[in-house]
């Protein structure tokens, strides 16, 4: 919910500045009637005037401007007071920051003015405006209304009396009945409460009436302005983001009692109120007038006052790989109004709005999560057998895979050797073997038969998914590469993988093959065992099993056939659905592709064709 610093009195610690101090240049003598209340309760009218002296050089004898704002229980009698005969004096308290004020009381020792104002400033100064006008003759002194006949008017003669000649209050409260506010964090509420300076005008003395028994004294000795207490009650100004305000150093002084999470016990203690306050919500600045560094989600805003709504920061997704975020107004209307995060200076070699992707030369590692500090890998790049003009030119392999771009005829993750038929690893990439079938990687020497080829079983199945086709939502598993596997590209020369594969003739030929599984799979990715070649499919239909159990699920099947170019048959490629017949091996449960099986791109009248065959039963 919004929470709301105590209120306190903000003259409390902070010395006025006034134009005059009696005694200032030289010792003055004065004369006050005595305080109503010291006077014995059987004596009638003003009591006898008491005369002294006073110099503000003379601790004993002085009545300076901090005398207002002291402790008034522990000093009830001390006071400030003017030089003699001034008519127009002013008295002005200058906050550090910005406050919100409730209510001035001001307690006189000599006759209240017949004319003052009360004004605030919100500039530190430059600028001030009234708060109420204050005169035994509103009309005639300020040309306005009497609050007493005219409610609402900015002047009231209900604190301009002459009477009683001391301690007299002058009060005033910035919210009455005729300027409630519901929300205190409103524009509205900041421009009538809150301030950064206070002053108060003193245009007009008037004579105590007593005088005129018999005075004996000079008039003069009369002629000034006596305050004995200046209490200014109001709180730090927090948006509705703290219960709690400390120095700006970050030292408090022990004037709030914390009673539980959010609240704070609010008894008046005599010590002053500071202005930085503790933010919650996870809010900052002095005020609480901004979000925290990683909290700029969305956009800031005051508690609020008048539903309880605490309208906190919230936390920008930037994966621990940020320290700050800034709000971005067109993010956030872009996201209709739900984020507008920007993450600043991602680090542990991420990028973008939420760092939410690895930056060129790096990808990311399925095997951790996003906010690992070790999320990003760099690449691992062949420089010689690494192509340099890729989909963008910082990219050093794909940022999802880690996968290379290999130059013409160059094959692996990480393109550190020639593919199949290719020799002759350089600068260009590598060389088509001039052979029926495969040759010699370095020399470029063909082989003759088949004791001195080496055994190369690798499927065209895992070449690298165009990077303008990889699915957004791909799982964490799909293109994997494990350590000590190794895998074919195709990207480079895919027109050297020609294989005359098996069609679909009549049903006898179909039945003839006796296969042992149908199925329709989408092929996923391809590797290289080193001993043998497996491919990875998505099981989506089963159209026929033997004893081999086949769910729909991921799995791998088995190319058992190769080219003289280096390619397995049939061809396979990543994101094709396929209809698929082949056949078993019992004993190890895989799933075999030969020059025999029929493969073919998914149709849905292939596949109803073949269901049918299936149906009728073979003969």
């Amino acid at each position: 919910r919004s929470c709301n610093p105590p209120v306190g009195n903000l003259a409390t610690g902070r010395t006025p500045i006034t134009l005059t101090t009696c005694g200032q240049n030289s010792t003055e003598l004065y004369c006050s009637y005595p305080d109503q209340n010291l006077l014995h309760p059987a004596s009638h009218g003003c009591g006898q005037p008491r005369c002294t002296k006073c110099n503000a050089n003379q601790p004993d004898n002085s009545h300076l401007p901090a005398d207002m704002t002291d402790d008034f229980f522990a000093n009830p009698m001390s006071w400030w007071q003017s030089a003699q005969g001034v008519h127009r004096e002013e008295i002005r308290l200058d906050f550090e920051t910005e406050f919100y004020l409730t209510h001035v009381i001001a307690v006189f020792k000599s006759p209240r003015p017949a004319a003052m104002v009360l004004e605030r400033s919100q500039d530190y100064g430059q600028t001030w405006r009234p708060y109420k006008y204050f005169s035994v003759n509103c009309t005639a002194t300020f040309g306005l209304q009497d609050d007493l006949t005219e409610e609402g008017s900015m002047c009231t003669s209900r604190y301009s009396d002459a009477v009683p000649c001391t301690r007299g209050e002058v009060i005033y409260r910035a919210l009455t009945p005729s300027n409630k506010i519901e929300d205190p964090y409103s524009p509205e509420a900041q421009d009538l409460l809150k301030l950064t300076n206070l002053r108060l005008l003193l245009l007009k003395r008037q004579e105590c009436p007593c005088r005129g028994l018999g005075l004996v004294e000079k008039p003069q000795r009369f002629a000034h302005y006596a305050i004995y207490d200046l209490i200014i009650r109001g709180s730090c100004f927090c948006n509705g983001h703290a219960e709690e305000c400390e120095l700006a150093n970050g030292t408090g002084d022990g004037m709030l009692h914390r009673v539980n999470s959010c609240h704070y016990l609010s008894v008046f203690f005599p010590q002053q109120v500071h202005g930085k306050c503790v933010c919650r919500h996870n809010t900052a600045g002095d005020h609480c007038e901004k979000c925290a560094p990683l909290y700029n989600d969305q956009p800031w805003k005051p508690g609020d006052g008048k539903t309880g709504a605490p309208n906190e920061c919230k936390k920008c997704r930037c994966h621990n790989h940020a320290d700050s975020c800034h709000f971005d107004l067109s993010v956030w209307l872009a996201s209709g109004k739900r984020s507008g995060g920007v993450c600043d200076n991602c680090k542990h070699n991420t990028e973008g709005h939420r760092c939410q992707r690895c930056k060129p030369g790096y990808y990311r590692d399925r095997g951790k999560p996003m906010s690992s500090v070790e999320v990003c890998k760099p690449c691992s790049c062949q420089p010689l057998g690494s192509a340099n003009a890729t989909f963008s030119r910082s990219w050093r392999c794909h940022p999802k895979t880690g996968f290379c771009y290999c130059k013409p005829g160059v094959a692996g993750p990480n393109c550190d050797r020639c593919l199949m038929g290719y020799w002759g690893f350089g600068e260009n990439g590598c060389r088509p073997c001039d052979c029926a079938r495969d040759c010699d990687q370095r020399t470029g020497n063909c082989f003759n038969g088949y004791d001195n080829e080496p055994f190369f079983n690798i499927p065209i199945g895992g070449r690298i998914p165009d990077l303008a086709q990889t699915p957004t939502n791909e799982s964490e598993d799909e293109w994997k590469w494990n350590d000590h596997e190794q895998g074919f590209s195709a990207l480079r020369h895919p027109e050297k993988c020609v294989c005359k594969e098996k069609v679909l003739g009549s049903v006898t030929d179909f039945c003839q093959m006796k296969y042992a599984y149908v199925i329709k799979a989408r092929i996923l990715s391809a590797h290289d065992k080193g001993t043998h070649a497996e491919v990875v499919v998505k099981v989506k239909k089963v159209l026929k099993s033997s004893k081999v159990k086949i769910a729909r699920s991921n799995r791998s099947i088995y190319p058992e056939s190769w080219t003289n170019r280096g390619c397995t048959c049939p061809i396979l490629n990543p994101g094709t659905d396929y209809l698929i017949a082949g056949q078993e091996d019992s004993r190890s449960s895989k799933l075999l592709v030969n020059m025999n099986s029929l493969v073919k791109p998914w149709k849905a009248h292939l596949g109803k064709q073949v269901a049918d065959i299936l149906r009728a039963g073979c003969k």
